[in-house]
């Protein structure tokens, strides 16, 4: 697993890390926990920049939490809720899920939309309280780009150290990064099949 990512990035550069990172915060084949390291890997290894890769890493973050913002701000909560109602399933969208995320919203504000970008549960549903509460484009795009600079650069650092002690780790590098992605499938696959219809999240 650790070769088929560090292999994306290479071959399709910046382009590659920014397009794995918009799948993931869609919906999530593959975690950032292991793209950021292995695309600062490849940073460390001379290919790619560290600026590039964070660069690459945040913008792709951005656009994929963006899409969310975007969907419930123009559709409104009767109709985001329509929405989820029919695609909810794949993106494994849950009812819970939304509702943790518009009660992080309305305690902390702002705040909310900076520190659950650092939070894998609610990365990504965070984006839907804030679109729904009409939070200004301009505001939801600075306080998620600091978050997700944050969290980016602290997964590119860690790629960075791994090359540099990539002798000592490599027996289990590969064997770590293939159960992380069997676990998240199988969470996937869990909450596919246990997903029901989303009522209300206001």
């Amino acid at each position: 697993m650790s070769e088929w990512i560090i292999g994306v990035v290479t071959e399709w550069g910046y382009f590659g890390i920014f397009l794995l990172m918009v799948a993931e915060n869609i919906f999530p084949p593959i975690p950032s926990e292991l793209i950021m390291p292995f695309a600062g890997y490849v940073a460390a290894s001379g290919e790619l920049s560290f600026a590039g890769v964070l660069i690459a890493g945040t913008l792709g973050s951005l656009a994929g939490t963006s899409a969310w913002y975007v969907a419930a701000r123009l559709l409104g909560l009767a109709r985001f809720t329509w929405l989820c109602n029919r695609l909810g399933r794949i993106a494994t969208i849950q009812e819970d899920d939304i509702d943790m995320a518009v009660r992080w919203f309305e305690r902390y504000g702002p705040l909310a939309v900076f520190v659950g970008r650092l939070i894998p549960a609610i990365r990504t549903l965070i984006s839907v309280p804030a679109g729904l509460a009409a939070m200004p484009v301009g505001k939801f795009l600075a306080i998620s780009a600091a978050g997700t600079v944050l969290w980016t650069g602290i997964l590119t650092v860690a790629g960075l150290v791994l090359h540099e002690n990539y002798a000592t780790v490599e027996a289990w590098v590969d064997p770590v990064s293939i159960a992380v992605v069997v676990l998240a499938v199988v969470i996937y696959i869990y909450r596919f099949v246990t997903w029901k219809p989303i009522k209300d999240i206001g």
